[in-house]
């Protein structure tokens, strides 16, 4: 008999493999809930007169003023309005922080902080990319990042950002070893997955949204502020049906320079309060919160528990 082709190999990143959401055991969030949803709040500071950073306008040459203070702004003014609407609606918050905001402006943490918010780390400036450092350079960039949050919070971070999503072969790895527990640069799946990484280890991979993520929306597609408001209402109930049969993460990822603006919060208000309105039937909640509930099942009910 002929033997069947087989099928070309492809460069893989060695994480995971693949596994169909349908065809995974079914467990539940706290109180029977079967929808767990967070807010990513980032954080971000840039360099001024240098480095990467996004763009309401083309830029010219450097120091491009007109997109370092719309950036700035967010840390100003957009923030505290945030932080305002999240109190109003009784919203917990997954605050994704540059270490250089503690030294530019650590009031705002010091308001998350009473709020009781989780912290996560997210490099020391969205004005570098750690995918494009060495490995030693990496180390030290993870490492300073968690000292900065360890020493201000008493604690260090659990969870993990990339600035600009941006991981290097190694950065799983790396934060493995720096003690997180979990990551959040990937949007492959809507369910947590365990990586493998060296030595044997694993980190959790929580879901983290490029489609419901302001940057990505509005920046990139120019989507409107009410388009951007009907994405997050839409994205809530078609996952709240869904939850139905297995356990589901919505994520929706913030940046206070472009939903702080007053038109585009006008418009996050009445999405979140949408949400907000439907707590009896979720769970709002951390996006560390949500990673201790996965680490504590079973192992073989998460997929890639067993390595990839």
């Amino acid at each position: 008999m002929t033997q069947p082709p087989i099928p070309p190999t492809l460069p893989s990143h060695g994480r995971y493999a693949y596994s169909a959401i349908t065809r995974r055991p079914v467990y539940d969030w706290p109180e029977g809930k079967r929808l767990a949803v967070y807010l990513g709040v980032n954080l971000e500071h840039f360099a001024f007169g240098t480095g990467l950073g996004a763009e309401l306008a083309p830029g010219g040459p450097q120091p491009d003023v007109l997109n370092y203070a719309w950036r700035d702004y967010g840390n100003r003014v957009g923030i505290w309005r945030m932080i305002d609407l999240f109190d109003t609606l009784a919203l917990p918050a997954s605050v994704l922080v540059n270490a250089s905001i503690y030294g530019y402006c650590p009031e705002v943490m010091d308001a998350f902080r009473a709020r009781g918010d989780e912290v996560l780390g997210h490099g020391r400036t969205n004005s570098e990319r750690q995918g494009l450092l060495d490995e030693a350079g990496e180390r030290t960039l993870v490492g300073e990042t968690t000292a900065v949050i360890a020493a201000a919070e008493g604690k260090a971070p659990k969870g993990w950002l990339g600035p600009w999503i941006s991981q290097s072969p190694v950065t799983p790895d790396l934060l493995a070893e720096g003690g997180y527990t979990y990551l959040l640069d990937w949007c492959q799946d809507d369910q947590p997955v365990w990586f493998a990484t060296r030595g044997g280890g694993r980190i959790l991979s929580m879901p983290y949204p490029q489609e419901l993520n302001d940057i990505p929306s509005i920046v990139a597609r120019k989507d409107s502020a009410s388009q951007f408001a009907d994405m997050i209402i839409d994205q809530f109930e078609e996952m709240l049906d869904q939850s139905r049969a297995m356990p589901l993460v919505m994520g929706i990822a913030l940046h206070p320079y472009i939903v702080g603006q007053p038109y585009r919060l006008r418009q996050l208000r009445r999405a979140l309060a949408h949400i907000a309105l439907r707590r009896d039937d979720v769970w709002l909640a951390t996006a560390g919160a949500i990673a201790d509930h996965v680490a504590a099942l079973p192992e073989g009910i998460v997929p890639g528990s067993r390595g990839a």
